[in-house]
């Protein structure tokens, strides 16, 4: 009798572990599940990035198109840009090369200042630098022939490559993939002095740029080149236009990027 009872113990304890054939094909079912549900997610979260990508190339095209009317103006260009362009007068390169070169170098500071604290994600920042240099020689070449001689044509093309430049902005930050790296610049000096804000170090990053686009064109060109009150109007206008159009920009970026997950989750 009691071996009989020791069988039936350990026939019992074995049962529970296996498991009856209809858990065991429950449990199979379950795990099948779960790793399609992370193959969709996966899935869903390419898809996403691939829209932010998608979306941060148009603004920086956009953004492209409105350097190139800030040249073609000849009223100043915006102070990320003045230092590029007079490198472009000094050196012959192209605005996009000079660009590529300038912002680079932008990237390499900030590096330097942050040292360990720079994080690996900011090199995304070259990319699409170099995106943005080339297509801002491509819209150099679309627009050459746009060349008022007007003072007020010359400010309505000013104006409207404000506003080019604001909406290729909302996209950048819609997109929340990288920044170019002159608001990289500002994020790192911010890192460094985490007690100014934002828009003030921005701004004194901007007349920074401005200052020494304004100095080289004195020592290599003995006069100024690229600064002028469209400059000025540049760096008031901008910011105040992106972020008048974030307000319909974000929320509409994030139903395109929601997906079909979000949906659901929603309609539950």
């Amino acid at each position: 009798m009691m071996q009989q009872g020791i069988t039936y113990s350990a026939d019992a304890n074995a049962s529970a572990k296996s498991g009856t054939p209809a858990e065991g094909e429950a449990k199979a079912e379950q795990g099948q599940a779960t790793q399609a549900a992370r193959g969709q997610a996966v899935k869903e979260k390419v898809i996403e990035y691939c829209k932010r990508t998608l979306f941060l190339v148009v603004g920086l095209a956009i953004m492209s198109f409105g350097v190139a009317l800030s040249i073609q103006a000849s009223l100043g260009t915006s102070p990320i840009s003045g230092i590029p362009y007079v490198l472009n007068l000094i050196s012959g390169l192209s605005v996009g090369t000079t660009t590529i070169i300038v912002n680079v170098g932008i990237v390499a500071l900030q590096v330097i200042l942050l040292r360990r604290r720079f994080k690996l994600i900011g090199l995304l920042q070259i990319p699409v630098c170099i995106v943005f240099g080339l297509l801002t020689d491509v819209a150099l070449v679309c627009i050459e022939s746009v060349t008022p001689s007007a003072y007020w044509a010359q400010w309505l093309i000013c104006l409207g490559r404000i506003l080019l430049v604001a909406v290729g902005v909302s996209f950048e930050v819609a997109a929340n993939v990288a920044t170019l790296p002159g608001e990289g610049l500002v994020l790192t000096i911010c890192t460094l002095l985490p007690k100014v804000r934002f828009g003030y170090m921005k701004v004194a990053v901007d007349c920074s740029l401005v200052i020494i686009a304004a100095a080289l064109s004195f020592i290599f060109m003995q006069g100024l080149h690229g600064v002028r009150e469209g400059t000025v109007g540049a760096a008031i206008l901008v910011g105040l236009i992106a972020r008048l159009l974030n307000r319909f920009m974000l929320p509409f970026s994030r139903k395109i990027f929601a997906g079909k997950g979000a949906e659901c989750e929603k309609s539950e």
